[in-house]
């Protein structure tokens, strides 16, 4: 299994602000619905069921923008194993000609659905999305 997961992106409309590209929050939001989808597709259902995410940190390069109607394909993966409650995950877009040109390094932490708190994430957790980083 790769550590790695894909999702497109097209700039609607709705997407683009007053400089006439996706606006910054809109990348905010294509970088949470990637660790969503992420989450998804590589968990184990009895983990999603048990636990889920909130993100603590955001910390993003914009390197380029895109306009109405072009796309993006975003990347993501986990760099390193968890520490404690955390995993931080790298998520990159790159335009049509393959260039970077929003990167992003997140802080997600483990929340335990039946207790509602912070919970250290167990190796079997974070195995699926193992190897880190490669």
């Amino acid at each position: 299994m790769s550590d790695r997961f894909t999702l497109s992106f097209t700039a609607g409309a709705e997407h683009i602000d007053e400089l006439g590209h996706v606006n910054n929050a809109v990348w905010v939001d294509w970088i949470q619905q990637m660790a969503i989808a992420h989450w998804a597709a590589v968990a184990l259902p009895e983990h999603q069921a048990a636990y889920f995410w909130v993100v603590t940190r955001h910390e993003i390069d914009y390197r380029g923008n895109i306009g109405p109607g072009e796309t993006v394909i975003a990347e993501t993966f986990i760099p390193d194993g968890p520490i404690g409650a955390r995993f931080d995950r790298r998520v990159d877009f790159r335009n049509a000609a393959g260039k970077v040109i929003v990167s992003a390094r997140t802080t997600w932490a483990m929340i335990d659905r039946a207790s509602g708190r912070l919970m250290r994430v167990p190796a079997d957790v974070a195995a699926p999305f193992a190897p880190f980083g490669s």
